[in-house]
C-alpha cells in the first residue's frame, strides 16, 4: 500500500497550480488539485482575461470617434452593459471548462473543495475527506486588499465585483494608482462613465519609469479622467443609490459607485499554514520561499501571488512549471525573476521591460537615455490629441540595452518582442543595425541615434 494517497496535492486551480499539476502528472505523478471556487483562478475568472475583454470593448468608442477623420459617417450608436457582462461570462465559463478538461486530460484529479493543511502531509477537504500527500503545492493566489478600515468601507467594491455590476455607473470614484485602478479607469471612461481616480502618492504608477508615469497621467487627463493625487478616501456615505466620497484633503465627490484598487494581498488566511510550520515572509505577508519555491517545510512549496514575489500570471505559470520539473522531472530549474516584461492595459497602454532610468542610474556609472515623443500616424487623420512615448535605457559603458518603456497603442505587443532582445542582452548597436519596419510606431526603437540625456557618475574619491 502506498504511503500517501497522492504524490502531489495542489491547493488552488489557477494558472500556476494548473501548470504545475499538468507537468507533474506528465512525469507520472499521481496528482490532485483542489479549487474551492472556479478553475482558472484570478487571471481567468476575475483578472487578466475578463479585464482585457472589457478593455477591448471600451476602445470601440474611440474607434467610432476617430472614424470620421477617415471618411466614415456612423449615424447612431448604442451600448448595453448587460450584453457585455453576459458575453464576458460565457467566454469565462468556456475557459473555465478548458482549464478543468486540460487538468483531467493530463491524468490529474480535480476536486471542487477547499483544502486546509492539518500537518505537513495531510489535508482536510471541505467535504470532510482527508487526503495525504507526499508533496504539497500552495497556489492560492491573492485577494483584494481594501487597506485600513474607514467609515463606509462596506459600500466599496473591488475589481472582483466590478466584473459583475448589473449596471454601468454614470459616475465612479476609484482609489488606487496601479495596474488595476488605471485599467478600470480607462474601461469605465471608455463606456461613457465620469471617472475620478484618487491616489495617495505624488503620481500614478509607482515603480514605473518617471517619464512613463508623467506621460500616462497627461494622456488620461486629456480624455477627461480626473486624477487627484496626494490624498486618500477617508469616508464613504451612502444616500439611496448614490455615494458621497470624503477625501483626506477635506473635499468630497458624489458618485454612483466607489471602487478600491489599492493592491492585492496573498491569500494565506485559514489555510492551516501554522499546523504545518509554513512560515510567512514578514516583509510582504506572502508565504516565504527559497529560489526553488520551497517553504520552511521541506515537502511544501508555494508559487504565484501567494508568495508575493512578482504578481504576474506568466510568472506563476513559469514557477509552477519549474517546480514540477525540479521535483518530479528531476530537472532542477530555478526561475529568473529579472527582466520580466509587463503591461498596463490602461488607455493609453503601457509596455515595459528591464530597468527604469532611476534604477539604471543607481546601478550603473554611465547611463544613456534615448527618448522620443511623437504623434502617431492614426492621429494625423483622426485629429485625436494623443502622443506616443518610447524610451530606451542603455548602459553607456557596455552599450547594453537595460530597459525599454513604451506608452501608446500596441505597447504590450511591441514590448513582448523587445523583451526577447533585452533578455538576450542586446546592445544599442544591435538595435541600430536592425532595419526599420515602416510605417510603424515601433520603428522608432531602431532609429533613435542620439542620446536625449547622458548621465556619468563621478568616481568616489579614495
Amino acid at each position: 500500500m502506498a504511503e500517501y494517497d497522492v504524490d502531489l496535492f495542489v491547493i488552488g486551480g489557477g494558472s500556476g497550480g494548473v501548470r504545475a499539476a499538468r507537468i507533474a502528472a506528465g512525469y507520472g505523478a499521481k496528482v490532485m488539485v483542489a479549487e474551492e471556487y472556479r478553475m482558472g483562478g484570478t487571471c481567468v475568472i476575475r483578472g487578466c482575461v475578463p479585464k482585457k475583454l472589457f478593455v477591448i470593448g471600451s476602445h470601440v468608442r474611440h474607434e467610432i470617434e476617430d472614424a470620421a477623420g477617415f471618411g466614415w459617417t456612423i449615424p447612431e450608436i448604442s451600448f448595453d452593459w448587460k450584453t457585455l457582462v453576459a458575453n464576458k461570462d460565457k467566454e469565462i465559463a468556456r475557459l473555465e471548462g478548458i482549464y478543468t478538461t486540460n487538468v483531467e486530460k493530463s491524468g490529474a484529479q480535480v476536486v471542487k473543495a477547499r483544502a486546509v493543511l492539518e500537518d505537513a502531509h495531510t489535508l482536510r477537504l471541505s467535504d470532510g475527506k482527508k487526503i495525504t500527500a507526499q508533496t504539497i503545492l500552495i497556489a492560492t493566489g491573492g485577494r483584494p486588499n481594501h487597506g485600513a478600515e474607514i467609515p463606509g468601507i462596506e459600500h466599496v467594491i473591488s475589481s472582483d465585483e466590478a466584473f459583475h455590476l448589473t449596471d454601468l455607473p454614470e459616475r465612479i470614484v476609484i482609489q488606487g494608482g496601479g495596474y488595476i485602478a488605471l485599467e478600470f479607469a480607462g474601461i469605465f471612461k471608455g463606456y461613457g462613465a465620469d471617472v475620478t481616480v484618487i491616489y495617495r502618492g505624488d503620481n500614478i504608477l509607482r515603480g514605473f519609469d518617471e517619464d512613463v508615469r508623467k506621460h500616462v497621467r497627461a494622456e488620461m487627463e486629456k480624455q477627461g479622467i480626473n486624477i487627484i493625487t496626494g490624498c486618500t478616501i477617508s469616508k464613504v456615505d451612502k444616500h439611496g443609490k448614490e455615494f458621497t466620497t470624503h477625501l483626506s484633503s477635506g473635499s468630497s465627490i458624489a458618485s454612483d459607485q466607489v471602487m478600491f484598487a489599492i493592491g492585492r494581498h496573498p491569500n494565506v488566511a485559514n489555510l492551516g499554514l501554522e499546523t504545518a510550520d509554513v512560515a510567512i515572509n514578514p516583509k510582504n505577508g506572502g508565504i516565504a520561499v527559497d529560489a526553488w519555491s520551497k517553504t520552511s517545510t521541506p515537502n511544501i512549496y508555494a508559487i504565484g501571488d501567494v508568495t508575493h514575489r512578482t504578481n504576474l500570471t506568466p510568472v506563476a505559470i513559469r514557477e509552477g512549471h519549474a517546480f514540477a520539473d525540479t521535483v518530479f522531472g528531476k530537472r532542477p530549474v530555478q526561475v529568473d525573476h529579472a527582466t520580466i516584461p509587463t503591461a498596463v492595459f490602461s488607455q493609453p497602454e503601457v509596455g515595459t521591460v528591464g530597468l527604469t532610468e532611476a534604477e539604471a542610474r543607481a546601478q550603473f556609472s554611465h547611463v544613456d537615455i534615448y527618448k522620443t515623443d511623437f504623434r502617431p500616424i492614426k492621429a494625423t487623420m483622426s485629429g485625436r490629441d494623443t502622443r506616443v512615448l518610447m524610451k530606451l535605457v542603455v548602459d553607456g559603458t557596455s552599450d547594453r540595452v537595460l530597459g525599454c518603456h513604451i506608452v501608446g497603442e500596441g505597447a504590450a505587443e511591441i514590448t513582448q518582442a523587445v523583451g526577447i532582445a533585452v533578455k538576450m542582452k542586446a546592445t544599442k548597436a544591435d538595435f541600430d543595425a536592425t532595419i526599420a519596419l515602416h510605417p510603424t510606431a515601433a520603428e522608432e526603437l531602431v532609429t533613435m541615434r542620439t542620446p536625449t540625456a547622458r548621465y556619468v557618475r563621478e568616481a568616489a574619491a579614495e
